[in-house]
This record gives structure tokens, C-alpha cells and sequence, in this order.
């Protein structure tokens, strides 16, 4: 399994033998005992065709300057599947943070976000899989905390999500106030009462899945 777009390695089966992610401050950060990192961009890594039986690029295809390039590398080093964990923005930019709080967020993403049709046509064909998100989902993207609203407006929780790193603070800091006001008024628990009950919930994210 190679790892396109590994970043510190947070979603990393145990059987990865190569990641492959673009920053060395990344890279850094990768723990102890995880796989080697080749430090390059997922629109030409320096491996040979077919390099594995599978490879996988997770949360990541939104980041890549040119989709096309990247995933005919997917296909040409991979013998027998890719797996690619990504959002559908139609899905996902209906999210309650973004609709009601954070717009130009949203409309910042729209203009990177990649459409699941595209996505999977340039597989050549794949299997599109709903990924729901659980209520106590403990990885820090960005709807993992949809049922604890609260968590958003902490800066160590925002500094994990990369559309938040990507925005400054002067364009977020409006509609976080927001949030905070309904959130302390009890405006937001009325609105979302429905949420409160889920065990999960569908934010967009899928997982395509290419055999080869």
C-alpha cells in the first residue's frame, strides 16, 4: 500500500510501505515507526509503474494543483486498487457550519472541491461508498464535530481543519461569533434538535474504489 498525500500520517493502515506527501513540515511530523516518506507531489511521484498492489489518497485530492495529473499517477503506479477518500461538495457545503455560519468558507472550497462524477470517471469507473460520520468521531476534519457544535470555536480544534487554515481569521471570527451567540442562547440547539438523537451523519464524504 503507498499513501499519496500522506500528510503526518494520520489515516495510515499499518500496512502502508510508502507514503508519498509534498511538505517536509509534514513529513516531520509523521510518527516514529510509521512507513518512509518520499517527499514529493501526488501530480508526479518518482516510482516506478505498478510500484504497488494498492495505493490510497485520502482527504487529499482537493489540495492537488492538477487532478487529472494525479490520478493518472494513482493508475499508473498501482497494480490493483486505489481507494480514494474524498467529500461531495454538494453534500458537504449544506453542512450547518458552513450554510448558516461560514458561507465564505464554503465558497472558498467550492472553487478546489471535486466533483464525485469527475472523480470517478477519471478512475476509469469506481464504487462510490457513504462514509456517515459518527457522533464521537475523534479524527479532526472538518464535520467530525457535528453533534458538538462547541468544539469549532476552539482554536486548536480549527488548526487541524485545513479550510480553516486556509482563511484567515478576520473572514471566520464573524460567524464563529455568531455560533458562540446561538450556542449560549440555545438558538443553535432548537435549530438542530434533530441532530441531537443521530448516531451519525451523512456530510458528503465517500469512498471510491477502483479495481484495476
Amino acid at each position: 500500500m503507498i499513501n499519496v498525500g500522506a500528510g503526518t500520517g494520520s489515516y495510515e493502515p499499518s500496512h502502508t510501505v510508502l507514503a508519498v506527501e509534498p511538505s517536509s513540515v509534514m513529513i516531520a511530523q509523521r510518527p516514529a515507526g510509521s512507513a518512509p516518506a518520499l517527499e514529493a507531489a501526488a501530480e508526479s511521484i518518482p516510482l516506478a509503474d505498478d510500484s504497488a498492489d494498492a495505493v490510497m489518497a485520502l482527504l487529499t485530492v482537493h489540495h492537488w494543483s492538477d487532478l487529472q495529473a494525479g490520478i493518472s499517477e494513482l493508475l499508473r503506479i498501482a497494480r490493483q486498487r486505489i481507494v480514494v477518500l474524498t467529500f461531495d461538495p454538494d453534500i458537504n457545503h449544506r453542512f450547518w457550519l458552513l450554510e448558516e455560519y461560514l458561507p465564505e468558507a464554503a465558497a472558498f472550497d467550492s472553487t478546489r472541491a471535486v466533483a464525485i462524477d469527475r472523480l470517478a470517471t477519471l478512475l476509469g469507473g469506481a464504487r462510490i461508498e457513504t462514509v456517515p460520520v459518527p457522533h464521537d468521531c475523534t479524527d479532526g476534519f472538518l464535520a467530525a464535530y457535528w453533534r458538538r457544535p462547541e468544539a469549532y470555536l476552539h482554536p486548536e480544534v480549527r488548526a487541524g481543519i485545513s479550510l480553516f487554515a486556509q482563511i484567515s481569521d478576520e473572514v471566520l471570527q464573524p460567524g464563529l461569533a455568531r455560533l458562540a451567540d446561538d450556542l449560549s442562547s440555545g438558538r443553535w440547539h432548537q435549530r438542530h434538535a434533530d441532530l441531537l438523537d443521530r448516531e451519525a451523519l451523512d456530510a458528503g464524504y465517500r469512498l471510491l474504489v477502483a479495481d484495476l
